[in-house]
């Protein structure tokens, strides 16, 4: 072992675990309203499907709108203040959600929220009880929107600042399966909290999370050179790749600012782009929508015990394959001597094909809701190998100035993905219910078979994404300004 990596620090993984738990805190404060929504909050309002697809589909677009620009903040302010900023504003909006059903209840000048539950569905006084929590929601959803936007440019600016190239990708995988930990441990917290304190105090002790991680990221984070945690081992490390661009022919990245408008003619940004929109409406579909599967096809409540271990499953899968998967692009560098490009386009492939498993979630579902259960766990571990790896294709070809800024463009595209996956299956399977057995497909009927088409959409879409950003880039080629 070299005298270097025998002395090198290694600050840059405890930085990491920091975007880790910020990550886990992101999707907590998400998974409170798919995981209180059907059996909590959908009686105190009157919702049907339709109204939760609203709200979901509608934050996934104002989300994905702030993207557009949060990206550029984030460049521009730098990432530590722009972090903080985020956090705080997504943290603050989480706790708010505990207001709607007050708010609601004065509003409409009912005594109690009892009251207000015991209205009749189907009346006038219902659906005007369910507009103005629908609204109410959408606020706090904008607002939380608007914070969480910012985790994953901040998020991948800093890997960009911490790792080498070689590294990112795993780098990538170990804070993004933040969100598959968050999402593991949510059905055991959240739905058990509800259920004895009530779903405002779900929101409200989650949503309280991220302000203790702000502390902890006032105090440790900097960047790499100015870290008085880094030692030069490690900060020439973190470098290797500047200074193998410094002794080659290529010629280094200029550290510049890249206009917003400019960044939009890269052929790259259109690769990013395509890649996000094809792939991450499947996440958060299944994110928002696998609580209501399960109560729904199968009859278990996400605070049952099945419920809870059901979800608990898909989530445990993703969590620890995904991991695994992350690791094959180093498998076409380090072992066969591909290029960095080339390998992760390679693994991505291979990682594209295993979401055609969930062709099978709902015809296997038929004899045992556990098989569904690890079919979409399989599917949401190759999705978050996926987005490990786009994620990366950013840093392996863009200046370091213009990441933040990329991974808004690209996270708009994918936002607005899962605003018409969310908003049209929530039509879809309002449609599919009133119809009944009038509504079949290969063999499933109702609400069931409109389940099974969006699995059949989900499956194929890593695949087309793949064809789409080799087609637009099928060569390494960095942007050089």
């Amino acid at each position: 072992m070299s005298t270097q990596k025998k002395l090198m620090t290694n600050w840059r993984w405890w930085i990491c675990s920091l975007l880790f738990v910020a990550t886990t805190v992101n999707y907590l404060d998400r998974q409170v309203l798919s995981l209180t929504a059907k059996e909590f909050i959908y009686p105190d309002f009157h919702w049907t499907d339709a109204d939760y697809g609203i709200i979901t589909s509608y934050f996934s677009l104002f989300y994905a709108f702030c993207t557009l620009f949060v990206g550029k903040f984030v460049d521009w302010i730098g990432t530590k203040k722009g972090y903080l900023i985020a956090i705080g504003l997504w943290s603050t909006a989480a706790c708010l959600h505990a207001f709607c059903g007050v708010a609601t209840q004065w509003i409409h000048g009912y005594e109690s929220l009892e009251a207000m539950r015991m209205v009749e569905d189907g009346t006038a006084a219902a659906t005007a009880i369910a507009s103005t929590g629908v609204w109410l929601f959408l606020c706090c959803r904008g607002l939380l929107g608007l914070g969480e936007s910012g985790n994953f440019p901040a998020a991948i600016k800093v890997t960009a600042e911490y790792f080498p190239k070689k590294d990112r990708a795993f780098a990538t995988s170990i804070f993004n399966s933040g969100a598959s930990v968050g999402a593991l441990i949510a059905p055991l917290v959240i739905p058990p909290l509800a259920k004895a304190m009530g779903w405002e105090w779900a929101f409200i002790i989650i949503g309280a999370l991220g302000f203790i991680w702000m502390g902890f990221f006032v105090k440790w984070y900097d960047k790499p050179e100015d870290s008085k945690h880094v030692n030069a081992e490690e900060l020439a490390y973190i470098q290797q790749d500047d200074q193998v661009a410094a002794t080659s022919e290529e010629q280094p990245v200029a550290e510049q600012s890249v206009p917003f408008l400019r960044c939009l003619t890269f052929k790259q940004t259109w690769s990013f782009c395509a890649g996000k929109f094809f792939s991450d409406g499947v996440w958060w579909f299944m994110l928002f929508w696998a609580p209501n599967y399960f109560q729904d096809v199968y009859g278990y409540k996400a605070s049952s015990g099945t419920g809870m271990l059901l979800i608990m499953t898909l989530y445990f899968i993703v969590t620890f394959l995904s991991i695994a998967l992350c690791k094959l692009p180093n498998y076409f560098v380090d072992k066969k001597g591909m290029e960095i490009y080339s390998g992760r386009m390679r693994a991505m492939f291979l990682i594209a094909l295993i979401p055609l498993v969930g062709l099978l979630a709902q015809p296997l579902g038929a004899y045992s809701a556990w098989w569904p259960a690890i079919i979409i766990g399989l599917v949401g571990a190759g999705h978050q190998a996926w987005s490990a790896n786009i994620f990366s294709t950013i840093g392996d070809m863009f200046p370091k100035s213009a990441v933040a800024t990329i991974v808004g463009i690209g996270t708009m595209a994918g936002g607005i993905s899962s605003f018409l996956i969310n908003w049209l299956s929530g039509k879809f399977f309002v449609y599919a219910e009133n119809l009944g057995s009038q509504f079949s497909f290969m063999g499933f009927e109702g609400k069931p078979a409109a389940y099974f088409i969006v699995f059949c959409i989900c499956a194929v879409c890593y695949l087309v994404g793949w064809t789409v950003m080799k087609t637009l880039v099928p060569k390494y080629k960095p942007i050089v300004l």
